[in-house]
C-alpha cells in the first residue's frame, strides 16, 4: 500500500501533518448494521432513481473516483482513507428484502454500484452483492450493475436467472486497453484484459453486457476509445456509453498528484485539456453540466465515440450515445447507462 495521504477534510477543523515519513496505509474493515440500503436519486444527470451500495469506500483506489468526498462526511480522508478504510453493510440483503416487501414498491430498476464498486475485493469474502442479487431474483426486480471487477463472473448463474425472470444488464467500466496505465491510476482494480474476459463469460452465460467508457481522460485515454469499443463488441457487448472525467471536491488534488507520479510527461497537457472542457476549471458541479464536457476537443472525442459505435453496430436504439441533453451550451450530451 502507498503511504497515508489525504487532502485536508473541509468538514473537519483539524488536519494532521506527519513530522516524519507517513506510515503505510493498511486495510481496515468496519462492519455496520445499516438502517437502509436503497439510496434515492433526484439528480437529473443520473438515469436511475434507486441505487444500492453494500460498501463504503473502495479498494480499487481509482485516483479519479468521484465518490472519494463521501468519506469526508464520515470524518475520514478522500485519499488513502477512501481505499483503505472500508465499511461493510453486513445486513444489506435483509434490508433490501424488507424494502421490496413494502406495499409501495413497484419493482423499479435498482442500480448496483451507484457510488463504489459492489464487486471490490471484499465481496469475495462477504458476498453481499450476490445475496442482494438473489433477493432481486426472488422478487423479480430489475437490476443494472456497473463494475470493473472480474469477480462479477462468479455470479453468472444469478445474473442469467435475473435476465430470464426480470431484467438485468452488466456495464463494465473500461476507459483504456492499456493495462500498464491502469496500474498507475487504478492500482487496486483488475486490468482491462480481465474485465473483457469477465464480459465474455457473462455474455456466454446469457447475461446482457455493455461497456461504459468512463472516465474519458482527455489526452490520456480518449485515443483508446475505438479499441475499447471493438474489444467490447467482440466480447458480446450490445450497448455503449461514455462520460468525461469528473473531479469534484478533493478528488482534484488526489487525481493530479497521482497523475503527476504515474504520468509526469503528460500531466500538464492532461490538466490543460480537462480545463478546456470545463470552461477553465477542473470541475463543473452544476446539474446538466457535471456529467458532460464542452469545447472543441471534447466535441471531437464525442464524434470519435459516435462514429466508432455506429461502425460497430452500436448505433440506433441500443446506442446510448444518441441521447441528447439540450442546454445553453447547445452541444453537451448526457449518455444514459441503463437505457436501451
Amino acid at each position: 500500500m502507498r503511504p497515508v495521504e489525504n487532502p485536508p477534510n473541509p468538514f473537519v477543523r483539524e488536519h494532521r501533518e506527519w513530522l516524519g515519513p507517513p506510515p503505510a496505509a493498511k486495510l481496515e474493515v468496519y462492519e455496520e448494521h445499516a438502517r437502509s440500503i436503497l439510496s434515492h436519486n433526484e439528480s437529473p444527470d443520473i438515469p436511475y432513481r434507486w441505487s444500492l451500495n453494500p460498501y463504503r469506500g473502495c479498494q480499487h483506489g481509482c485516483a479519479y473516483c468521484y465518490a472519494r468526498p463521501t468519506h469526508e462526511y464520515l470524518g475520514l480522508g478522500a485519499g488513502t482513507d477512501f481505499e483503505s478504510k472500508i465499511t461493510v453493510k453486513v445486513n444489506a440483503a435483509e434490508l433490501l428484502a424488507r424494502a421490496f416487501a413494502r406495499r409501495g414498491w413497484h419493482k423499479e430498476m435498482v442500480a448496483f454500484s451507484g457510488v463504489t464498486d459492489c464487486y471490490q475485493p471484499l465481496e469475495a469474502v462477504y458476498r453481499l452483492t450476490r445475496r442482494c442479487l438473489q433477493v432481486c431474483l426472488d422478487f423479480g426486480n430489475p437490476v443494472g450493475v456497473v463494475t470493473k471487477s472480474y469477480l462479477v463472473a462468479r455470479d453468472a448463474d444469478v445474473l442469467a436467472a435475473l435476465a430470464d425472470r426480470a431484467s438485468v444488464r452488466v456495464w463494465f467500466s473500461i476507459s483504456t486497453v492499456n493495462d500498464e496505465l491502469v496500474r498507475g491510476l487504478e492500482p487496486g482494480s483488475p486490468p482491462p484484459t480481465r474485465r473483457f474476459q469477465a464480459m465474455r463469460r457473462l455474455h456466454e452465460a446469457g447475461v446482457p453486457v455493455a461497456v461504459l467508457v468512463s472516465p474519458v481522460i482527455p489526452g490520456l485515454t480518449d485515443r483508446d476509445i475505438p479499441r475499447v469499443l471493438e474489444q467490447a463488441v467482440a466480447c458480446g457487448a450490445s450497448d455503449a456509453s461514455l462520460t468525461p472525467l469528473r473531479l469534484p471536491g478533493n478528488v482534484k488534488e488526489v487525481f493530479l498528484s497521482r497523475l503527476r507520479r504515474a504520468r509526469p510527461a503528460s500531466a500538464k497537457r492532461v490538466e490543460h485539456l480537462i480545463r478546456g472542457m470545463r470552461g477553465g476549471e477542473l470541475d463543473d458541479s452544476r446539474f446538466g453540466y457535471r456529467m458532460t464536457g464542452g469545447g472543441a476537443y471534447w466535441e471531437g472525442v464525442l464524434q470519435l465515440f459516435e462514429k466508432t459505435a455506429a461502425r460497430l453496430g452500436l448505433s440506433g436504439d441500443q446506442c446510448a450515445c444518441k441521447s441528447r441533453l439540450e442546454s445553453d451550451r447547445n452541444h453537451t450530451r448526457q449518455l444514459p447507462l441503463f437505457g436501451g
